[in-house]
């Protein structure tokens, strides 16, 4: 029958755990499960998913979590079937002690979203402890003339267990004197004592060996047992009796050690050794003794260990006087533990993001919870940051914080935060405890690259060595990683490029660091400066880029001579300039015009006066080539004269150009035009037959050459007119000397924009003709030079090249 009995108790007891949980899952707020204790590791405690209305994934795709404040519960959930488990064995006598029900306190919390749920585990007891006796013996002291009915206290046993698994009665060993009766105690102990059922005879027994025994509800029951010897005394008829009971007194937690916690007093009227009382704790528990000792003789209760309130709250505690003739009394002393703010908040991090993209929204960087060992205002607690960070607190649920952006992140202001969290209690003194969250910013490509400058300048002197480095262009981009890793490359300029130069074949970029090239060699008066574009481009996703102009003004060397205008030095005829005899001093005879290709300085012509048939006679101006004569002609001076003029630049080194002049001298226009020096050095001097004819065909042609001389002098009128005024052939030109000391023949040369005109008499073998020079053009211009004359064929016939 008792196996039946204990298999129908063991049913009824699990039936009735199904039925509490069922119960308890029908429930919104909070959820309430239950346990045995010594429960295997790994057993199944309920169905969460089922009980929190969620999937079976979405527990592990939550990241869900169990916590507990105080830590000692050690639950485990099952992401794959959704079940909450035991993840070791529960001692309920470890985590509640004597405390019924013994609840436990969790929570289970979701992390994406944040979501709390609160719950309570049960740990039922099971007996599993036997009652224990403090000591192996008990010397119990009676006066033999105490009645019949007289009750005296024995010690109780302790059992761990609660409920119907703890100690529920005394029996003592069969007797005629005596019988154990079970007195409930106010605080629900259950305290042995042995009641006197006949009068005692010291002189017949002085002595009583009994056993007592504890038992308690379990099934089957656990019992312990002591032994109780009683020794019958001689007459003491007055038991001491305490002054107060019961002793209320607090102390504080933080009471020194050794302190006086109160003084007890008991009163005993009998006289002798029967008056005179000693003191002692009446059963106390391990952890009274460990934490107070009283005084024999003077009944003072001192603190022998540090207190805390957290732990224990309060200590009730029985003290006996026991006077010299074996009678004892009792009184009860409590002592309140009164809270100190000795504890200081604790942070308890439970998700933590260590990297947040800068451009993310509002996002949870870290969840956790806070608690405060302390009680009442001691153990309140708050939270707070810094007021300078983009970050603000949230509390959720109960204890529990996240710590969330606020506005979206610059990483390129500030890549890292170290976020100090600050918990604080409300106590006195307030205590608090800081916890430093080291967050990181990633980066995200949302920042162009830029130039160190919006549009750069560089200098290339012309006739280059091709692959010449010409310069860098250099771009930055804020960002980090790849998102900051620039590519250079050419795009054209804002102007039209000619087909026939490409930027590609003029400029090449190194793509890694921005050094720019010349592939070609380049030519001042072909190219002078050309523009295009450079990209900087990163590459993020998607990328970004950025432009900067770049000017290569090429500059000018001086590879170019300067070319002679007038006169042509390759024409079929040479030309000769003929000057009256009745000129004077300063007599403007002929202008040298040249041009060079270059530019500026090397472009800055001067003229000299290498050569002459009668030096002193004329004179070149430096400065516009202006032939003078230098002194008045006379009658002595020879007819003919051969000038060479010298043309140089101011390059360095200078180059340099010459011309050939033929001057003939006439006395007025009536002489027939003289034959070239080149032209008369080929004949023979002695051919007088060849004179005699000339000077007769002239006799027979008077009227002809009359009229001849006529045309001629209209024209030298017209040629005579603007010399007179200044003594300068050319319209257009300045009065006076020139301006500075040299002439810029780059522009329009030494010409001026209207059309000149010179007329020579070219002599040739045998016949007079007169030559007029071609309109030299406005649109010659020094860059150009060469083409216009490779371009316009008449010029070239007219001109010729020097």
């Amino acid at each position: 029958m008792e196996p039946i009995k204990r298999i129908i108790h063991s049913n009824r007891q699990v039936a009735i755990i199904i039925l509490v949980v069922f119960i308890a899952q029908t429930l919104s707020e909070p959820i309430h499960y239950f346990v045995l204790e010594e429960t295997e590791s790994g057993s199944f405690i309920a169905h969460l998913t089922k009980d929190l209305g969620l999937g079976i994934g979405e527990l592990a795709a939550r990241s869900a979590r169990v916590v507990s404040d105080d830590d000692k519960l050690n639950l485990q959930l099952d992401y794959q079937t959704g079940n909450l488990l035991l993840r070791e064995k529960l001692d309920r006598e470890e985590l509640c002690g004597d405390i019924e029900p013994c609840v436990l306190h969790f929570q289970i919390f979701l992390e994406t979203p944040v979501q709390f749920f609160e719950g309570e585990l049960t740990v039922q007891d099971v007996n599993d402890h036997s009652p224990v006796f403090p000591m192996r013996e008990m010397l119990l002291k009676i006066p033999e003339n105490s009645q019949p009915g007289t009750l005296f206290p024995l010690k109780s046993a302790q059992d761990l267990d609660v409920g119907s698994n703890g100690l529920q009665k005394y029996t003592i060993s069969p007797n005629s004197h005596f019988h154990v009766v079970t007195r409930n105690h106010s605080e629900g102990k259950k305290e042995p004592e042995l009641l006197q059922d006949k009068m005692l005879d010291r002189e017949k027994q002085p002595e009583f060996s009994l056993t007592l025994m504890a038992l308690d509800g379990g099934s089957p029951p656990r019992t312990g047992t002591v032994a109780v010897r009683v020794l019958i005394l001689d007459v003491n008829d007055n038991a001491p009796e305490f002054v107060h009971s019961p002793y209320e007194v607090q102390v504080l937690e933080n009471n020194p050690l050794d302190s006086l916690i109160l003084t007890t007093f008991a009163q005993d009227i009998d006289a002798g050794i029967f008056g005179s009382v000693t003191y002692g704790f009446f059963q106390a528990s391990g952890e009274i003794n460990q934490t107070f000792s009283i005084n024999e003789i003077t009944g003072e209760i001192r603190q022998i260990k540090k207190l805390d309130f957290e732990k224990i709250k309060s200590y009730h505690m029985e003290i006996e006087a026991t006077d010299g003739g074996g009678l004892s009394g009792k009184g009860t002393v409590i002592i309140e533990v009164v809270d100190v703010n000795d504890n200081a908040p604790e942070l308890i991090i439970s998700s933590l993001t260590n990297s947040i993209p800068e451009n993310a929204p509002e996002t949870v960087v870290s969840i956790f919870r806070v608690r405060d060992r302390d009680s009442g205002e001691n153990g309140k607690v708050i939270c707070s940051i810094p007021d300078n960070l983009p970050f603000i607190l949230k509390p959720t649920f109960k204890n529990f914080y996240t710590l969330d952006t606020e506005t979206p992140l610059d990483r390129e202001q500030q890549e890292e935060y170290n976020i100090t969290i600050t918990a604080t209690d409300m106590g006195t003194p307030r205590l608090a405890t800081q916890h430093t969250i080291r967050v990181q910013v990633s980066d995200v490509n949302d920042n162009a690259p830029a130039f160190s400058q919006p549009s750069y300048t560089l200098l290339v002197g012309e006739n280059n060595s091709p692959a010449l480095h010409i310069g860098s262009v250099s771009a930055t981009d804020a960002d980090a990683g790849s998102n900051a890793q620039l590519t250079y490359s050419l795009l054209p300029g804002p102007e039209p490029w000619p087909p026939q130069l490409p930027l590609a074949s003029l400029v090449s970029i190194n793509a890694d660091n921005g050094q720019l090239f010349a592939l070609r060699s380049l030519d001042f008066e072909a190219l002078r400066a050309f523009e295009f574009f450079v990209r900087a481009q990163d590459r993020g996703s998607p990328a970004l880029s950025g432009q900067a102009r770049v000017r290569v003004q090429v500059l000018d060397r001086n590879d170019n001579a300067p070319f002679v205008l007038y006169p042509l030095q390759n024409a079929s005829a040479a030309c000769s300039e003929l000057v009256p005899r009745a000129a004077e001093a300063g007599y403007l005879v002929s202008k040298v015009v040249a041009v060079d290709g270059d530019a500026g300085q090397n472009a800055w012509l001067s003229f000299q006066l290498l050569k002459a048939t009668e030096p002193g006679l004329f004179s070149v101006w430096a400065h516009n080539g202006e032939v003078r004569t230098a002194r008045p002609l006379s009658e002595r001076d020879a007819p003919k004269h051969r000038l060479l003029v010298l043309v140089r630049d101011n390059g360095e080194p200078p180059l340099s150009a010459s011309v050939t002049l033929h001057v003939l001298l006439v006395d007025g226009f009536s002489q027939p035009f003289l034959p070239l020096p080149d032209a008369a050095a080929g004949a023979a001097p002695d051919d007088r037959l060849t004179v005699y004819l000339v000077v007769a065909l002239a006799c027979v042609s008077s009227l002809f050459l009359f009229s001849v001389l006529a045309f001629v002098a209209v024209r030298l009128c017209r040629r005579a007119g603007p010399a007179a005024g200044g003594g300068y052939p050319y319209p257009g030109l300045p009065d006076g000397p020139f301006p500075g000391q040299l002439l810029d023949a780059s522009g329009a040369g030494t010409l001026s924009h209207s059309y000149q005109y010179e007329v020579c008499l070219a002599g040739g073998a045998g016949t007079n003709d007169f030559k007029f020079l071609k309109p030299v053009l406005p649109m010659f211009l020094p860059q150009a030079t060469g083409d216009i004359l490779e371009e316009n064929p008449t010029f070239q016939n007219s001109y010729g090249t020097s």
